[in-house]
């Protein structure tokens, strides 16, 4: 079929339900329906409810996303969807849809690792080629990864316990703010000043690419205790240098080990940088700088693509089918999925699963 192949990808891994169209990289489509409004008054994803939202809206979700690229189900030539990892109860409601649509169709049927799409977007958007190394970020993992195939990664490092968005949902939950965390934080720090608190820089002082944020998180919680021991309260110039000062952390610990990552590659194409957290402007800044200093091409790519959506999911489906073929029916919905088939599993998991 070649690369104008057009995909139907499915995402339901956490909280977003997603469906859409690509044809080769073309994105004739994306629709996502977002369930912050359900989770608001819990503080977090709630997986039973996600669950059952992912259920609701699948259909509806791709309805629109056919309508949207003005394709009929028939033009379709192959379905994509997330199989893992992630909340297992919204990835197998997303597998048994794709189950249902392929064998009701004769459409080959892709099972697709959640972190692969966000692996693969850099060559959605950018058309980066192999190899390459990339930054992968979001709300339940953080990994170093050199790309060298659609099925093919090596992981030079990646967080032993809490993974970046986590720790930012944390954080805006320790300080009164609303989920999801990371753009909150990322608001109010815009007024902070991030010198005012002195935060840890976690493993920086060992060699190495791994990653910790759960000393950092707990490292806030005791400056936040402080202030509230000696002034009564938090005003909000305290919740804003707080939040400064913890995405500063965060900032410099990815940098540099960005910048042990690079000089442990030899051969690659350029730097990336994807995930939900990759749609911090100010770690994206600071990614771009080192990238440039290395002589490298930098790939972020856009906001609406870091963050759980289904284009992504059908383009690394394409990639994988290009070379793997389909899937069948006993594809099985996966909670921990990782991506480097030979490397020990890390330490931690968070609530996308194994962080690598």
């Amino acid at each position: 079929m070649g690369r104008d192949i057009t995909i139907l990808g499915l995402e339901s891994s956490c909280d977003d339900t997603a469906a859409a169209v690509v044809r080769g990289r073309g994105i004739l489509s994306s629709v996502v329906a977002d369930q912050t409004a359900l989770h608001a008054a819990y503080g977090g994803v709630v997986p039973e409810i996600a669950a059952r939202a992912h259920a609701e809206k699948l259909d509806i979700c791709i309805e629109q996303a056919l309508t949207e690229a003005k394709v009929a189900l028939s033009d379709i030539d192959a379905i994509a969807v997330t199989a893992g990892p992630g909340l297992i109860g919204g990835v197998l409601s997303g597998v048994m849809m794709a189950k249902g649509l392929s064998a009701a169709t004769g459409k080959p049927l892709i099972g697709v690792n959640h972190l692969a799409g966000h692996a693969l977007t850099p060559r959605l958007t950018d058309g980066i080629e192999y190899p390459y190394l990339i930054l992968l970020v979001s709300g339940g993992h953080c990994q170093f990864l050199r790309v060298d195939g659609p099925t093919s990664f090596v992981r030079l490092g990646s967080t032993i316990d809490d993974a970046p968005g986590e720790a930012f949902d944390k954080t805006a939950r320790l300080l009164g703010l609303p989920q999801p965390g990371g753009p909150s934080v990322e608001t109010s720090a815009l007024s902070g000043d991030e010198t005012r608190f002195v935060f840890p820089r976690p493993l920086l002082d060992r060699p190495g690419c791994d990653l910790s944020f759960s000393g950092l998180k707990t490292a806030l919680l005791r400056q936040r205790d402080q202030l509230v021991s000696n002034q009564g309260g938090l005003h909000a110039q305290d919740i804003s240098d707080l939040c400064a000062g913890f995405q500063a952390a965060v900032r410099d610990v990815l940098v540099e080990k960005s910048r042990r990552a690079l000089t442990g590659c030899t051969g690659i194409t350029g730097f990336a940088v994807a995930g939900g957290v990759a749609a911090n402007t100010q770690l994206r800044a600071a990614l771009e700088t080192l990238s440039n200093q290395n002589g490298l091409a930098f790939v972020a790519p856009p906001l609406a693509l870091c963050t759980d959506n289904a284009a992504m999911i059908a383009f690394a489906g394409a990639e994988k089918f290009a070379l793997e073929g389909a899937d069948d029916l006993t594809l099985t919905a996966r909670p921990r999925w990782p991506l480097d088939r030979v490397a020990p599993a890390a330490l931690g998991s968070g609530k996308k699963g194994a962080k690598a």
